[in-house]
């Protein structure tokens, strides 16, 4: 399965539940946008990494794993954002000491906490980004995007935002829906490949 590079975006928050926050990532090759819901305090983590020039006067706990990391020459090289289960993200630490490389498990939010720290890369299955991912609605003005981020998480909790796997296959070719579910076979898409028989099944 293919792997694709996500960057992050930013933090959205909720405006309607407390400690809700969703951590928008952007696929760097297209125009995709992977939400994640994170709470509080991994959302003050990640926004503290991203600020540089903020400093706690004590280390939170990715920092500490991050002092503990270097002490112990550990280095994160690589963050996958492998499974997604009942929408849950599941992702792995790829951890490198004497150059034998180790696995971990690890909630996605404190992967990308510690992929910050580490400016380790962030990677997802692109079956994962397939199903997942969503395109966002951004108006010509710069007022409307920060909007548009600032109730995502609201978007994403109410179940009302369509993943781009529902997309409409009907403009496409049966040659292109025969090739895109071999495509989606392969990667074990299987939601993707059912939608795309349904609309060959149609012709």
């Amino acid at each position: 399965m293919s792997l694709v590079r996500l960057n992050i975006k930013g933090i959205s928050y909720s405006q309607t539940q407390n400690g809700a926050y969703a951590l928008i990532l952007n696929e760097i090759e297209g125009d995709r946008k992977l939400p994640i819901v994170i709470g509080a305090f991994e959302a003050q983590s990640i926004a503290i990494a991203l600020e540089k020039e903020i400093r706690p006067p004590r280390p939170l706990t990715h920092d500490l794993f991050k002092n503990f990391a270097d002490r112990f020459d550990i280095v994160v090289k690589q963050v996958i954002i492998h499974k997604l289960v009942d929408g849950v993200f599941y992702s792995s630490l790829i951890c490198e000491r004497d150059k034998i490389e180790e696995i971990i498990d690890a909630r996605t939010s404190d992967a990308i906490a510690l992929a910050l720290r580490f400016n380790a890369p962030i990677f997802t299955y692109k079956n994962i980004l397939d199903k997942a991912g969503i395109y966002l609605k951004v108006d010509s003005k710069k007022d409307d995007e920060d909007q548009e981020d600032s109730v995502l998480v609201d978007d994403i909790l109410s179940g009302e935002l369509d993943p781009v796997a529902k997309d409409d296959f009907s403009s496409k070719s049966l040659e292109e829906l025969h090739n895109m579910l071999n495509d989606a076979v392969a990667n074990e898409d299987y939601e993707k490949a059912a939608n795309i028989r349904d609309e060959i099944s149609k012709r």
